[in-house]
């Protein structure tokens, strides 16, 4: 049996100089980093700083979330140094606001290329960015806007054991590392690191070319179509008002949204819950 990838059964607290170190010591998107011991929501907490005019580029991680949120209005709760809970603060003014559904599956995509690079686990895309490993859910994005600014709330499970997850058909990156014995799981700072690099390298791309928020002019549509588990299946989407879709997902178009086949012809999904059916 593996021990939990932080120690003899201890989960350290992160270290906000170590953090600050790696990701401040060169200009960048990045320009604080702040470890709570605990709070009810980072996207709160970041949101109400971006209502008093904070700059982009604040990075907030709580070792302990009681009151997250997910999309579609779930609960996303962390046990103490279990999980990676941060959210980060964008301005993405200069961007049409047309493009801006790509930011939080930009962020998806930075989730995924930093799981596979630091714990080799087979991380994909469920549309548009729940973060799965096989079937099986590692990690959540919400994206919540205020005027020009958008923070964007990652939840990852790190170190859970099957009995602390907090529902059902999730699962950390300890279990997902554990089918690869070569690769151990990486501790929390290593993988948030990666993460917040990967999510400054593309975010930087996508708003920094000619024609900011083109999804095609910087690669991230082609990038996210290779991490996407969904494009390809039969799928059902829940959509708001109580309505449901059936069909087969085709494709992403340049907005970002789903592209579904249905018998009555092809339908562009902007907001809802896929279900892949096997």
């Amino acid at each position: 049996m593996k021990t939990l990838p932080e120690g003899e059964g201890r989960r350290p607290a992160l270290s906000q100089a170590r953090l600050a170190d790696a990701l401040l010591s060169r200009p960048g998107l990045w320009r604080q980093v702040l470890v709570v011991a605990g709070t009810g929501s980072t996207n709160a907490d970041l949101l109400a700083q971006a209502r008093s005019g904070a700059r982009e580029g604040l990075v907030l991680v709580a070792e302990e979330q009681t009151a997250g949120r997910g999309r579609m209005g779930r609960r996303w709760i962390s046990a103490p140094g279990a999980a990676l809970t941060f959210s980060v603060l964008l301005r993405a003014g200069a961007a049409p606001p047309s493009s801006l559904g790509w930011v939080p599956l930009l962020a998806g995509v930075a989730v995924a290329s930093a799981l596979r690079q630091t714990a080799a686990v087979d991380a994909r895309l469920k549309w548009p960015n729940d973060v799965l490993a096989g079937d099986a859910k590692l990690a959540g994005i919400l994206a919540e806007s205020w005027g020009d600014a958008i923070v964007v709330g990652i939840g990852i499970n790190v170190s859970q054991r099957a009995d602390e997850l907090p529902v059902p058909g999730a699962t950390s990156v300890f279990l997902a590392a554990a089918a690869s014995p070569a690769a151990g799981p990486p501790g929390r700072e290593r993988l948030l690191i990666a993460v917040l690099t990967d999510l400054a390298r593309w975010y930087q791309a996508w708003l920094g070319q000619d024609h900011p928020g083109d999804a095609d002019g910087c690669g991230l549509r082609q990038e996210y179509l290779r991490c996407c588990a969904t494009v390809g299946k039969e799928v059902i989407v829940l959509l708001p008002g109580d309505r449901s879709l059936a069909g087969t997902a085709v494709g992403v178009d340049p907005a970002g949204q789903l592209e579904v086949r249905t018998p009555s012809g092809l339908v562009r999904v902007s907001a809802g819950d896929v279900v892949h059916l096997r």
